[in-house]
């Protein structure tokens, strides 16, 4: 039989006890789920940890369903939420399932992966059905839920088809047959209401198994949302300088949650840093791009030096050149924050700070300017002035 702890590995929950081992003792291959909703374009390093579990499923020889929840984003996930999510376009939610299977396939064997999208069998419910379904859970247990019960205590409305979400995410695992779903620990409630709902609808109950959520750089949970995130198909240089933002204090969880290792007791928290940061990148773009940010994230970071590729940006036409203006075209900040930056000394050209707010154009356009430590550019001539 597969090694339980394994495919348990940085598992909070697997529920109900003794149901897996029971699972896999009949030699069959498992079905094991998962399902995101589409509300942003990217799966980050934190939505990738029960990625992980299911790979692990694969290589012991079991079937990953990945379940893409383009119909259940259209009503949004109550989970973790004081109110309601805000409903995304369709167009939106089409463009960003078509992004996640290749970004999935960066961590799950495509070769042992069905992909699905619940509109298949949610779109075709008729009213009847829906209405089977629903007998399955009452409004009390569906009130149990914590952030339900709270909303609900402070007389915040809930709306009926947030109600209905778990019951549509555990309709998922009737319709896929599946024997383990997958899911952070704020999925629990979802999880077991497919338990539920897969007995009524006459199916033996899947085993749930639950991972950690990520805390970011901020100590808050990772969130493509809030943008406290590291997107899989983010560009090497931003997912090596995100992953370099991690705390010290956060590098034991990040190891063994991200990289499934342990964290030596004596290693030197910078070189650890740059360690995970080069696997980061490496899993999603490979190694030579890994070492690639590694030597930029170097070079403009830790040594204060330009990138080796500068961008360009035409400059609007005008001499003295008013330096707030050019900035804010040039890296998107507001004319306020590009005075504050001057002021402090944080806006250079080739190294020598510029201290006025209206610069020479030659002077401009002679070297490279740098606003803070990261943003670089070098001013050119717009085409129509050249």
């Amino acid at each position: 039989m597969t090694d339980v702890a394994d495919l348990t590995r940085n598992a909070v929950d697997v529920l109900p006890a003794g149901a897996l081992e029971e699972k896999l003792r009949r030699g069959r291959p498992l079905r094991v789920k998962l399902g995101i909703d589409v509300t942003s374009p990217d799966i980050h390093v934190g939505r990738g940890i029960p990625l992980q579990r299911m790979r692990a499923f694969q290589d012991a020889g079991h079937v990953g369903v990945l379940i893409v929840g383009d119909y259940t984003t259209r009503i949004g996930d109550p989970s973790g939420r004081s109110a309601e999510r805000p409903i995304l376009a369709e167009e939106e939610i089409d463009a960003n399932a078509r992004t996640y299977v290749e970004q999935a396939f960066q961590i799950v064997d495509p070769e042992r992966t069905e992909i699905r999208f619940n509109s298949e069998w949610l779109a075709a419910l008729d009213f009847a059905e829906i209405l089977r379904l629903t007998r399955t859970t009452t409004v009390a247990q569906l009130l149990e839920r914590d952030d339900f019960a709270k909303r609900y205590a402070a007389r915040e409305p809930i709306s009926v088809s947030e109600l209905l979400y778990p019951l549509m995410q555990a309709y998922d695992s009737v319709a896929v047959r599946a024997d383990v779903e997958l899911g952070g620990t704020d999925q629990l409630y979802n999880l077991l209401a497919g338990r539920t709902v897969q007995e009524a609808y006459g199916q033996e109950p899947q085993v749930v198994l639950t991972t950690p959520l990520l805390l970011s750089w901020d100590g808050a949970k990772m969130s493509s949302s809030v943008g406290n995130n590291i997107p899989l198909t983010a560009p090497p240089e931003e997912q090596f300088g995100r992953t370099m933002r991690i705390p010290d204090a956060l590098l034991p969880d990040w190891y063994r949650l991200v990289w499934e290792r342990d964290l030596p007791g004596d290693a030197d928290p910078l070189e650890a840093k740059l360690a995970l940061a080069r696997f980061v990148v490496a899993r999603s773009h490979g190694a030579e791009a890994a070492a690639e940010a590694e030597a930029h994230f170097t070079r403009v970071v830790r040594e204060g030096q330009a990138p080796a590729e500068v961008p360009e940006t035409p400059l609007a036409a005008g001499d003295p050149v008013h330096l707030p203006a050019a900035l804010a075209a040039a890296f998107g900040l507001s004319t306020s924050e590009a005075r504050r930056l001057i002021a402090g000394g944080g806006v250079k050209l080739d190294g020598e700070p510029l201290r006025d707010l209206d610069v020479d154009r030659a002077t401009l356009l002679s070297g490279t300017v740098q606003a803070g430590k990261r943003r670089f550019t070098r001013f050119t001539e717009a085409a129509e002035a050249r």
